[in-house]
């Protein structure tokens, strides 16, 4: 597998070998031993995944207690991933990155504990699967506004459509008074 480093420290952009022939593909999709050797050492204790229809956008979801980090992939469409640091201790504070990943690029994206995570279908329905190191806990979920000034996230927005977001979603924090790490 390739991993790629990305502008924010721990955030890791990882390519699978994938196989393919005439009757489809195999990827792996998780090996502890290879993955802890890319620098990934987790202990996943949770697997969600979502189904969203085009436009949908879903985040800046993060978890003030039990922080979680994320192996995330595309297992049907294309989402455009984000992952914004919330570490103050960290060079990158208040940065994001985004990505593409879909079930034709076979990326994931590893976001460390201490990053808010949130994507934006562009092709879709998409379904989204994502191994957690943490158990949700509703109690400690906290919502950044997906369209905070402050990040100024670049979502690539289908026909400059506003996305299709959650009540919850759409009252998220912003990020000068959003609860972050140390």
């Amino acid at each position: 597998m390739k991993v790629s480093t990305t502008t924010i420290p721990g955030l890791l952009l990882i390519e699978p070998v994938v196989r393919s022939d005439e009757r489809g593909l195999f990827r792996e999709t998780w090996h502890a031993e290879r993955y802890a050797a890319a620098g990934i050492r987790a202990a996943f204790v949770q697997e969600n995944q979502s189904r969203s229809a085009p436009g949908v956008l879903r985040g800046l979801h993060y978890q003030v207690e039990q922080p979680q980090g994320k192996l995330v992939e595309v297992a049907a469409g294309a989402v455009f991933d984000v992952a914004v640091d919330l570490r103050r201790s960290s060079p990158t504070f208040g940065r994001w990155v985004g990505t593409e990943l879909s079930d034709a690029n076979h990326r994931q994206l590893w976001i460390p504990p201490g990053c808010a995570h949130g994507f934006y279908v562009t092709r879709g329905p998409a379904s989204l699967l994502y191994r957690c190191t943490a158990y949700y806990a509703p109690e400690h979920e906290r919502v950044l506004r997906w369209d905070d000034p402050d990040l100024a996230i670049s979502w690539p927005l289908c026909d400059s459509r506003s996305p299709v977001v959650s009540a919850k979603d759409a009252a998220g924090l912003p990020f000068r008074s959003a609860p972050t790490f140390e």
